[in-house]
């Protein structure tokens, strides 16, 4: 995963801020150009760190993933790991158990407390 700093973070902040946008918006909100943003977005698609959402199919509307805002959260780190991709999808996609992280599982749009 290669992020684009501080333009992919940026978006990444705007989505969370302001909820589901298109990259107009996007692009007035973060002072970047609009076709630097409409570059970025399918980037970040695949990542899986945002998704586009209807209505329509070519709506251009986004919002961000639960894997988004564990990046936003793990983002002072971005540079001093060596796989980010790793660190944000944290040690429960390996082990299957990291429930004991109330922040990481928020991050991800887990519930912080669990009825069993």
């Amino acid at each position: 995963m290669r992020l684009r700093q501080p333009t992919d973070f940026l978006i990444l902040e705007e989505l969370e801020d302001k909820g589901r946008n298109v990259a107009t918006n996007l692009a007035a909100h973060t002072g970047k150009s609009r076709k630097n943003i409409n570059t970025r977005l399918p980037v970040l698609e695949d990542y899986g760190l945002v998704q586009k959402i209807g209505p329509a199919e070519r709506s251009g509307l986004y919002e961000i993933t639960s894997e988004g805002k564990a990046a936003l959260l793990y983002q002072d780190q971005y540079d001093q790991v060596d796989n980010f991709e790793e660190l944000i999808e944290g040690p429960d996609t390996v082990t299957g158990d990291n429930d004991d992280n109330p922040q990481t599982s928020f991050a991800r749009g887990g519930d912080e407390t669990e009825d069993t």
